[in-house]
């Protein structure tokens, strides 16, 4: 039955950055909308990010992350720190423009000549999984990165994945189209900037119930 299919849907990997900027107006985050075709979140306003593709294992950092990161997600996961990481910046650097990397011997992706991609600024702050019986599911690390961490600090076209890519501030952020787990994350975001050791939330569905656990 569909409804079976449905539940049965495989689970991807899948990596996405979360840009933050501070300024006089307070701090604001890198956000676009997904077009009204989209198979996926059609015109929900969503951080830059996507799955995880087999060929980012191959990908080399110039700057691996740091210990505690590495160690975050590596809990309750069997998907290599780093790949979920050079995902992360795949699927930024795809869809806004936005590089972070640094000198080394570059990868094929685009705007990366002479460079390869630098996942020290990268601090691990949300896990979340898709629930049961939806047409995509997502096993989702989310990122938090300074925007200092850019080699150009603004928003260029992409792949066109993303429309009116701009920097938003995070009250007006909220305020937006958004899928119910980027809403969560812009709070826990918000409430980071306060209290920047909270424990990591991990959200997913048992038992037909949202359960919140913590990562570390």
């Amino acid at each position: 039955p569909p409804e079976m299919s449905l539940r049965d849907m495989p689970v991807r990997d899948a990596a996405t950055i979360v840009l933050l900027r501070q300024g006089a107006a307070g701090p604001s985050v890198l956000m676009g909308q997904r077009g009204a075709g989209a198979a996926f979140m059609p015109n929900k306003y969503v951080f830059p990010g996507g799955a995880v593709d087999a060929a980012d294992a191959r990908v080399p950092l110039a700057r691996p992350l740091d210990r505690a990161t590495h160690a975050a997600l590596s809990v309750k996961s069997i998907t290599p720190p780093n790949m979920l990481a050079v995902a992360a910046l795949r699927e930024l650097a795809e869809e806004t423009g936005q590089i972070i990397a640094c000198p080394g011997d570059g990868c094929d992706w685009p705007g990366f000549r002479n460079l390869s991609p630098d996942a020290s600024a990268l601090r691990f702050v949300f896990r979340a999984i898709t629930p049961p019986g939806r047409p995509r599911r997502f096993d989702a690390r989310f990122f938090l990165a300074p925007v200092e961490a850019l080699l150009h600090p603004e928003p260029t076209a992409g792949s066109g994945e993303l429309d009116e890519i701009a920097w938003l501030p995070l009250a007006e952020a909220r305020a937006l189209d958004l899928p119910a787990i980027t809403r969560f994350v812009l709070g826990e975001i918000s409430e980071r900037q306060q209290t920047p050791n909270r424990p990591l939330p991990f959200v997913r569905m048992v038992r037909g119930r949202h359960i919140v656990e913590h990562v570390a």
